[in-house]
């Protein structure tokens, strides 16, 4: 399986690395037959305060055949985010993954290039909820998008999320969609994070 992680101008590292962790740690330690292959507009991109990261492709030499799920980290704004998550290659890329039924991951504001996509119409979904609901308020503008204040929302093969910190969940979710819950729960109680899962069964179990 390969996940393509886009790189958008102005991504958040932490938002970013939690797939690279998450999917190397299912390689390593599970041996799951996982990778991740990064890709950005250029072969370098600038992340949220000034880091340059080399990317392993670009978004133009992309085959969605070639992949099986697509994750994008959130970014500021003020740092040219919104420029590449607008982009008429990035909405066409989600929509050629969407149309495939494969699993889309989005951290925090990323929610605003699957809803500039059209792939949010019909769907639940959340973004950045902080700044009294500002982002989550302008998400509802979009067209046929349910906006639920919750940290993580799961509507079909859609990931979205509320914030920095929800970025291992998503991660963690995508790696359940992916695999299985059982996989996802040991890489997760491995990394540290086995509370999740059981905040998650007890919200369920409605403890």
């Amino acid at each position: 399986m390969n996940v393509l992680l886009l790189c958008l101008s102005g991504f958040e590292t932490m938002e970013f690395s939690v797939f690279v962790d998450v999917m190397g740690w299912a390689r390593d330690e599970m041996n799951c037959d996982i990778n991740v292959t990064t890709c950005g507009f250029e072969k370098t991109v600038k992340s949220t305060f000034g880091i340059s990261i080399v990317m392993d492709t670009t978004i133009n030499e992309i085959c969605v055949d070639d992949y099986d799920a697509l994750a994008i980290p959130g970014g500021f704004q003020e740092y040219g985010f919104r420029d590449e998550a607008f982009h008429e290659s990035t909405c066409k890329l989600i929509i050629k993954f969407n149309e495939q039924n494969k699993p889309i991951a989005s951290v925090c504001v990323a929610a605003f290039a699957l809803a500039k996509s059209g792939i949010l119409k019909g769907k639940r979904a959340t973004t950045y909820h902080l700044m009294d609901g500002l982002r989550q308020r302008e998400l509802a503008r979009y067209e046929g998008i349910t906006v639920i204040n919750q940290p993580v929302v799961v509507d079909g093969n859609i990931i979205t999320s509320s914030c920095p910190e929800t970025a291992i969940k998503v991660a963690l979710k995508l790696l359940k969609m992916l695999t299985s819950e059982k996989m996802a729960q040991s890489i997760g109680e491995m990394m540290g994070y086995g509370q999740l899962f059981q905040i998650e069964t007890m919200a369920k179990e409605g403890k």
